[in-house]
């Protein structure tokens, strides 16, 4: 009698506790579950004033930095929001193999811990997060709650600024036509190129931009140019390459450049600015030189830029020079995920987010990169054909990692040869020797496009060189970029496996 009363009791009292800690556990999630739904409501105040924001003409300075901040804080609170969203979704065999990925959250490289509930309710039982966690979703919304308070003057002053007429496109349209997250880069070039040299200094002044190779150096002194500011404000853009500086001095060099815009009403003066487009160094003789020729040959007020991955460059600026860097991981993967959904809500697709999250971690900020796997992906929403790229993009980057010490993205930035990851099984074994770029489509491109080199769907030659096309961008400067591959065939020998094992030494 007594052993039946004890074991009532036992159960009594397990049941107990579990019930308190299953009302514990719903009520901590339905907890997280309200502070997400908190930062959602804060992010889609954010994003509309950043769309308003950004289809004005804004000018004043202090703006545009209150701008870049909303811009931050909106890349951060998305990349929180999904990392919370998506991140429950990656645990079956689809996604991750079983494997975890350390997702560098608004600033921070530490992981997320996601406790199970056992619950009813579907939406929060996945929400459950620990202390640290917690603590880290409370800074962001307090963050971007308190960003949000302090912008009311904002939006107020915004609306003393002109629109700008823009067609009605989707977000992705958006961004497969305009440049991304260089617009404070932008705006701080122009405001050096719009202002007034001192009286009586005739030299032009000079901006040096650097940073790695397909970092967006191209691209972002090209916008600039296209401004309309810029061209009410210079007579003459013209540009020169590296291969250009065989000239003994400017006035003949103005014959080599390529002329991108001139106001024929100026005549033969008025302000110029121009364009130096570097891949290396340049030595200082050969710039002392030409800056002493453009000093004497150009009109007051006019400027220079210099691009180039050297930053040996920044010792020929009058002003402080421009770096560019990679795109932070909470931008890049707002970039990524439209490009890889297309007009596809990712929302409907929570087990392919959770996988682009994991591929945009392995791609390390590329743009390049980013529209060759994000068009490979948003042309197949399947989760088992993601979950191969994400298969095949670890196996790439562990391989060259263990083999070179570091990542295939800085290899190729270097120029060194990297091997191309494919999805099928072959034994054809291609290497990218270097990467190059042309200004415009020709009719003599290679055929071959690194996306069909990647999933196999065009035969290749067994042995030798070839070209392929990595991507033809859509925004200036139009860029078509191009692979110089080698091909080889790889034959692994059975006579191991057909020899008898008495014969085995």
């Amino acid at each position: 009698m007594e052993r039946l009363l004890s074991a009532i009791a036992s159960d009594l009292l397990s049941r107990a506790l579990s019930m308190v800690i299953q009302r514990y556990g719903r009520s901590k999630a339905e907890e997280t579950e309200h502070k997400l739904q908190r930062l959602q409501r804060v992010l889609l105040r954010i994003d509309a004033m950043v769309e308003e924001a950004e289809g004005r003409h804004i000018t004043n300075q202090s703006m545009l930095w209150q701008l870049e901040m909303l811009r931050q804080g909106m890349y951060g609170g998305h990349y929180e929001l999904d990392t919370f969203r998506y991140r429950g979704h990656g645990g079956d065999d689809h996604v991750s193999c079983g494997r975890a990925v350390a997702f560098p959250i608004f600033s921070s490289a530490k992981r997320l811990h996601f406790s199970p509930v056992s619950g009813n309710t579907e939406n929060v039982q996945n929400t459950v997060l620990d202390a640290e966690s917690v603590k880290k979703l409370d800074k962001i919304l307090g963050s971007l709650e308190t960003m949000i308070g302090d912008m009311e003057e904002f939006t107020v002053f915004l609306e003393g600024y002109p629109c700008i007429c823009r067609q009605p496109y989707s977000t992705y349209l958006i961004l497969d036509k305009v440049m991304f997250g260089r617009q404070m880069e932008k705006e701080t070039i122009i405001n050096f190129l719009l202002r007034p040299e001192a009286a009586g200094n005739g030299n032009p002044g000079v901006l040096p931009v650097v940073g790695l190779a397909r970092v967006g150096k191209s691209t972002l002194v090209e916008h600039v140019c296209l401004d309309e500011r810029v061209r009410g404000y210079f007579s003459h853009i013209i540009f020169f390459t590296g291969g250009d500086f065989g000239a003994e001095d400017m006035a003949t060099l103005r014959g080599s450049g390529v002329i991108k815009h001139q106001d024929l009403t100026a005549g033969k003066h008025g302000r110029s600015l121009v364009v130096i487009e570097l891949a290396g160094d340049m030595d200082e003789e050969t710039w002392r030189r030409l800056y002493t020729s453009a000093a004497s040959n150009m009109e007051h007020g006019s400027k220079i830029i210099v691009t180039s991955r050297s930053a040996k460059i920044t010792a020929f600026g009058t002003a402080q020079a421009l770096r560019l860097k990679l795109l932070p991981q909470e931008a890049y993967w707002y970039f990524f995920k439209v490009l890889a959904f297309g007009s596809t809500n990712p929302n409907d697709h929570p087990k392919l987010a959770s996988i682009g999250m994991e591929i945009a971690v392995l791609l390390n900020g590329a743009f390049l990169g980013a529209n060759v796997v994000a068009s490979l992906m948003r042309a197949n929403l399947n989760a088992q054909f993601w979950s191969r790229v994400l298969e095949c993009l670890r196996d790439f980057t562990s391989k060259h990692l263990l083999m070179f010490g570091e990542h295939p993205l800085h290899l190729v930035q270097k120029g060194k040869p990297v091997h191309i990851w494919r999805m099928t099984r072959t034994q054809h074994v291609v290497t990218i020797c270097k990467i190059y770029q042309k200004r415009s489509p020709r009719h003599d491109d290679p055929k071959v496009t690194a996306q069909d080199i990647v999933i196999g769907s065009v035969p290749l030659p067994h042995q030798g060189r070839f070209r392929a096309v990595t991507w033809r961008s859509s925004i200036p400067p139009y860029y078509t970029y191009l692979a110089s591959c080698s091909s080889q065939t790889v034959r692994c020998s059975m006579a191991n496996k057909k020899r008898p094992r008495q014969a085995r030494v």
